[in-house]
């Protein structure tokens, strides 16, 4: 576990949901990954993810579907590409990526909290 944090420096991650619009496989990252962008609504618009989750989920399949994404950390270059989000995720047994995601659906750009 990490050390302790107060509840203000919580609410400085802005953890948003928002809806998987296009995704296609990013064949140049040096770890099997596929490139997502997302639409969180009209507040925050699309933004763009490298994510490493090529275990469980093929690009055709994520399209329509809802992800969970900090969209407050600096855009970040992975090869040739530029994340603009961190998508989450949780480990599975094996520490291959399972996506966090909302069990029904919710707005885009609803805020964690």
């Amino acid at each position: 576990m990490t050390p302790e944090i107060k509840f203000d420096d919580f609410l400085k991650v802005d953890v948003r949901v928002g809806t998987v619009i296009a995704a296609e496989t990013f064949p140049e990252a040096r770890k099997p990954a596929i490139k997502l962008t997302i639409d969180f609504g009209a507040d925050i618009g699309t933004r763009r993810s490298s994510a490493q989750i090529t275990k469980y989920y093929k690009p055709e399949e994520l399209v329509g579907t809802q992800v969970v994404a900090v969209v407050n950390f600096p855009p970040r270059q992975i090869g040739p590409f530029m994340s603009q989000v961190l998508t989450l995720g949780v480990p599975d047994e094996n520490g291959e990526v399972v996506l966090l995601r909302p069990t029904v659906p919710v707005p885009n750009g609803g805020r964690l909290f």
